[in-house]
């Protein structure tokens, strides 16, 4: 059935001869809208996750009118709709508990209402994944637009990175090494615009990863926020929402396997954020695919980081774009991807890269040339993390990439914020500094507590990187020598509880392992006489997430939602 003559979902709503769909009828058009608006039109529904709470997405509202205009302008009607948004510098205990629960919004919102295709307003770390993992269990046409990156920030003469610079400079101010004044300074300069952070943090990653994915117009993913081209990508995203509606081409067309071997690849290539694991399985599993974490590091030890860009790099966003952008990556990489994955537009991913140039070598280094040899982030594994744990490889320190330690244990992020400027705190440059109970559940959450801040008595030394390890997840704007997301966790007994203070750590990238240099006897035994934690919820959301949210390995999605793998033939 051709595009033009198939019957469009939306007509179930008022196209017919009841009541009901009379009553529909007069309701939208209380609205104001014309009797014939609606009439046989595609209804394009516009996900806004704007909200003032939320700075990434806080101009949303004026790219949904740009949406508008490029629907109205193919022949469809818009319908603008609100969700939840999750702004990452705000939400206790972390945004991360509620990434979920955006993904059932976004899902409930598409499928409960007369939309026959849907444009999906993201931004913030979290916005991106939930609004994919909702489009793609509800799977009706939908495309991505996000909102890009903020300006870079400003301080006397030196370009910022938010996050990044501004945890460096908040070491320093720390250390005593900035006054107040200039710390002030910093803090009116480091953020100058809306728009999410202007380094390859998560909210970059994942905005790259959604174009890699297939799933917004080529080019778009990491356009500034305040720049015009923003709202011209759009308007054309906006138009080819009526287009997709017409082909009926749905998210389960585009987002198979081969599409998430492109985006791990890609986000191999970017020095992506850490997080970019636990999404794209959650997405992922949203479409009955498994997403092992061998796949990760499989890809990683194959792809060349080229991206030079904050934490891993030098440069920041607005650099990154300049040079070509995430599709330039692509372009560069191709013979490492699946070139004839299906996209948005109608066209394989290879054909949308085939004119794609890099305009500056300096950020998109040479593949011959790379930044790194291999991928961003690696799987670990152990008696530590016997379901794996991951580490930003390009954001550590090489010479502490094989290191042997002893522990200094931080029971709970509490104990870890009243200790951390103790100047008689008994670390050196050796310790191994863990954190317990930061995991899904016992975070609870998942929090970005995992860059555990540096010892102030070591930092009054000059020593600016030591191996810390937990079950938290991290910024993707931070840096270091991290280890994070161990499975499983500490608060479900997991062996990173066993981990007592002055015990032996080895940490070695190179063959991939992270081991408690204990014997295993002693490690059942302290495991067998650990107390269990009080639940923190006893109601509400916070009980369903503590009771359903599986583990960092699994994409800490709930299990209920999470399509079942096909069955193997």
């Amino acid at each position: 059935m051709s595009g033009e003559n198939r019957k469009l979902r939306s007509q179930e709503w008022w196209n017919r001869t009841d009541y009901y769909s009379y009553s529909r009828r007069a309701w939208l058009r209380s609205e104001g809208f014309v009797a014939d608006a609606f009439d046989g039109k595609p209804v394009i529904g516009i996900c806004n996750s704007w909200s003032e709470l939320n700075n990434c997405n806080v101009h949303l509202r004026a790219v949904a009118e740009a949406v508008k205009r490029g629907v109205w302008t193919a022949g469809g009607f818009p319908l603008e709709f609100p969700t939840i948004s999750l702004g990452e510098m705000f939400m206790r205990p972390t945004a991360m508990m509620f990434r979920n629960l955006m993904a059932m919004d976004v899902e409930e919102s598409i499928r409960a209402n007369p939309i026959d295709a849907v444009v999906l307003l993201c931004g913030c770390d979290k916005t991106t994944p939930a609004q994919l993992m909702g489009a793609a269990s509800a799977d009706i046409p939908a495309i991505v637009v996000p909102g890009g990156p903020m300006l870079s920030g400003q301080w006397r003469d030196r370009k910022l990175g938010a996050g990044t610079d501004g945890r460096k400079l908040f070491d320093l101010f720390r250390a005593g090494k900035l006054t107040e004044e200039e710390w002030s300074e910093v803090e009116g300069g480091i953020a100058r615009s809306a728009g999410h952070c202007t380094v390859m943090g998560t909210a970059s990653t994942m905005t790259s990863l959604a174009e890699a994915l297939g799933m917004t117009l080529p080019g778009c993913a990491n356009i500034p926020a305040v720049d015009s081209r923003r709202y011209t990508m759009a308007e054309l995203s906006g138009r080819r929402a009526v287009e997709m509606a017409r082909e009926d081409l749905r998210p389960s067309r585009i987002l198979n396997r081969e599409a998430f071997d492109n985006a791990i690849t890609v986000d191999m290539a970017i020095g992506g954020s850490t997080n970019a694991v636990v999404h794209l399985i959650a997405i992922a599993g949203r479409l009955g695919i498994e997403l092992p974490l061998e796949k990760f590091d499989e890809i990683s030890r194959r792809t060349p980081c080229i991206a030079n860009v904050k934490p891993s790099g030098e440069y920041l966003m607005e650099d990154f774009f300049q040079a070509g952008g995430v599709t330039a990556v692509i372009r560069d990489i191709l013979p490492l991807l699946q070139g004839d994955a299906l996209t948005v537009n109608g066209r394989t991913l290879a054909e949308n890269v085939a004119d794609a140039e890099c305009f500056r070598r300096e950020v998109i280094l040479p593949t011959s040339q790379p930044l790194y040899p291999e991928g961003g982030t690696i799987v670990l594994r152990g008696n530590l993390a016997p379901d794996g744990a991951v580490l930003k490889q390009t954001a550590a320190s090489p010479e502490l990439l094989k290191h042997r330690g002893p522990a200094y244990v931080f029971e709970s992020h509490e104990q870890m914020h009243r200790e951390i400027d103790r100047d008689d705190l008994p670390v050196t440059p050796e310790t191994v500094l863990v954190l317990k109970n930061a995991g899904p559940k016992g975070g609870p959450g998942f929090p970005e507590w995992g860059q555990i801040p540096m010892p102030r008595v070591l930092l009054k030394q000059g020593v600016k990187d030591v191996v810390r390890i937990s079950d938290a997840r991290m910024s993707g704007t931070s840096f270091g020598t991290v280890v994070l997301h161990i499975a499983p966790e500490s608060a479900i007994g997991g062996p990173l509880a066993a981990v007592q203070t002055g015990d032996p750590i080895e940490l070695n990238v190179p063959n991939r392992s992270l081991s408690l240099l204990v014997p295993a006897d002693q490690i059942e035994k302290r495991l067998a006489e650990r107390k269990s934690e009080p639940a923190h919820f006893e109601r509400g959301y916070g009980r369903l997430f503590i009771e359903n949210v599986l583990q960092a390995n699994e994409g800490c999605d709930f299990g209920f939602l999470r399509k079942a793998a096909p069955s193997p033939s």
